[in-house]
């Protein structure tokens, strides 16, 4: 009974869920059909290229998974 006890006690059960991998666009109009106003790296960031139609969705980790789409380097990708 103490034995069983023991390796119960050994057992370790991790606290952390694996954070879901960001999903990588082919394009700014395949993101663009899920997130019409683009896709953010941060709430505070300006866009370089002026007014937009929408608002762009705010994820760091969906951001730097479609950075390349990112033309103008504002850190705002596939914004319109």
């Amino acid at each position: 009974m103490i034995t069983s006890g023991l390796i119960v006690g050994m057992i370790t059960i991790p606290t952390e869920a694996a954070a879901p991998k960001a999903k990588t666009y082919k394009n700014c109009t395949e993101l663009n059909k899920a997130y019409k106003g683009g896709v953010a790296k941060a709430s505070n960031v300006k866009n370089k290229g002026g007014k937009t139609k929408y608002k762009p969705y705010v994820s760091k980790a969906l951001y730097e998974a479609n950075q390349k789409s990112d033309r103008d380097k504002d850190l705002i990708a596939c914004e319109r």
